[in-house]
């Protein structure tokens, strides 16, 4: 099977930021982020079923705003138009410069967590603007092919969350194509009612073995797992903002995390 090409670098490791509240709280944590180019922004599940695509769309223009310094009307990239716009292919990697350094890519995952309809979905993704987007590894095979093969054809980077799949290989051996990230996930609900659930960490060499993906972990919020992460070879750590936290201590962890996966 053949190595996925992404819009992300394989040689870079990424820290994630889930927004799963309202836009007014997104817009507030994009507009505080640091300006880097490891910073992924993702609209999370309940922020898509709150606003929708538009949810999405938003997101996506603020992080423009946030990088660039205004966004154009409607200005939506895909992955092709992002590689020809640096006389590139995406068959060569994923380092972005300009007159005066490097040029940041704006990079927004739309968690749609889908379980049927990816072609629909992935669609509706990509018109808001995503430069990727979630399906769930327990979806029917049939629906994961769909989704990826949708992805491809939209110019998304294609991403399987693993959540509650006990063996997530077989889940990959299934597929016709390989997504190009692949997320191990332990739930908000597994890690407030069972303290004891692991992050599964063991499942990154095991899929590394046998594909080269991205590998992206979601469930730890404390730097402790952020270094086991890393350590363990993650590429991508996703991290959101609690109930209980300020947005200011918000950014005050993501820059600490930033440190960590540099």
């Amino acid at each position: 099977m053949r190595k996925p090409k992404s819009i992300l670098d394989p040689k870079k490791r990424y820290l994630q930021v889930a927004l799963n509240g309202t836009l007014e709280d997104a817009r507030e944590i994009i507009n505080l982020l640091p300006i880097s180019d490891r910073i992924i922004v993702e609209a999370g599940t309940p922020l898509i079923k709150r606003y929708g695509a538009e949810g999405i769309r938003q997101i996506r223009q603020w992080y423009e705003e946030r990088l660039w310094g205004s966004s154009p009307a409607q200005m939506r990239i895909t992955k092709t138009e992002i590689f020809k716009l640096f006389g590139r292919t995406l068959e060569s990697d994923s380092e972005n410069t300009l007159n005066d350094g490097k040029t940041i890519l704006p990079y927004v995952v739309a968690d749609l967590k889908t379980m049927d309809r990816g072609k629909t979905e992935v669609e509706m993704a990509a018109e808001a603007g995503a430069s990727a987007a979630i399906a769930l590894g327990s979806a029917p095979i049939e629906t994961l092919n769909s989704f990826i093969e949708s992805c491809e054809a939209s110019g998304l980077d294609a991403m399987v969350d693993m959540m509650n799949v006990e063996f997530p290989l077989s889940v990959l051996r299934a597929l016709k194509k390989a997504p190009q990230v692949v997320i191990i996930h332990r739930g908000v609900d597994e890690e407030r009612f069972n303290r004891e659930k692991q992050i599964p960490l063991h499942e990154i060499r095991r899929i590394k073995g046998n594909y080269d993906i991205m590998i992206s972990i979601a469930g730890g919020d404390t730097l402790r797992e952020v270094q086991r992460s890393i350590f363990n070879d993650a590429d991508i750590v996703v991290i959101w903002k609690s109930v209980f936290q300020k947005t200011e201590e918000t950014v005050e962890l993501i820059n600490g995390f930033l440190k960590e996966i540099k």
